[in-house]
């Protein structure tokens, strides 16, 4: 007598069930980390590849996130549909983050100028009530950054791209008193000089 085929049954149930469990539990840390985050999206760019059958158009998406408390990071992403290509990119800005030292937790402690192929900006501190004054690209990374004091000046390409990398290469070259005196092995106040009331040094220590 012939058996009958097994169509699936208990193992293929479970085996199913895992899937979906680490499926879950793959997408669980993405969404708890994406509640602190807050991502803008530069720029999206249609882009077209010539095949045999004629062309292929898709969408790359530039994007950064930063958690406005010092961490800030960018990402790319290039997909046939436009959420997706947005997905990927701030997969990539996350894992990329890189944290910025600001004084009084609203600007750079010092001038700074990065570059990056044709890109070149040139960030400045400012005083308290400044405000952003940046173009759209550099105004999106102070945002998520949390930065509230700056000025910025595109003096290269106007391609958000390269001003988007040669922002992030002037902000990881920013420093503080503090990493900069451990650095030499002093203390704050020999680089600073001393104050009458010590509230900068003191403040500039903290940071």
């Amino acid at each position: 007598m012939a058996r009958e085929p097994r169509s699936g049954g208990e193992g293929e149930n479970r085996g199913r069930g895992r899937g979906r469990d680490r499926d879950q539990n793959r997408n669980q840390p993405e969404r708890d980390q994406g509640d602190e985050l807050q991502d803008k999206l530069v720029t999206i760019n249609r882009v077209a590849k010539v095949v045999k059958g004629g062309r292929r158009f898709s969408f790359a998406a530039l994007v950064v996130v930063g958690d406005q408390k010092g961490r800030v990071g960018w990402g790319s992403g290039k997909a046939r549909e436009v959420p997706e290509a947005i997905r990927k990119a701030t997969e990539r800005a996350k894992r990329g983050m890189v944290r910025v030292p600001m004084r009084e937790g609203r600007t750079l402690h010092h001038d700074v100028i990065g570059e990056f192929g044709a890109g070149r900006v040139i960030l400045r501190a400012a005083p308290a009530g400044t405000g952003i004054i940046a173009g759209g690209p550099m105004r999106a990374v102070f945002e998520t950054l949390g930065m509230g004091d700056v000025v910025a000046k595109c003096t290269g390409t106007t391609n958000p791209h390269n001003m988007v990398k040669a922002t992030f290469a002037a902000l990881t070259r920013a420093t503080s008193p503090r990493s900069v005196a451990t650095r030499r092995g002093k203390k704050v106040s020999d680089l600073l000089g001393p104050r009458k009331d010590g509230a900068e040094v003191q403040e500039a220590a903290n940071v």
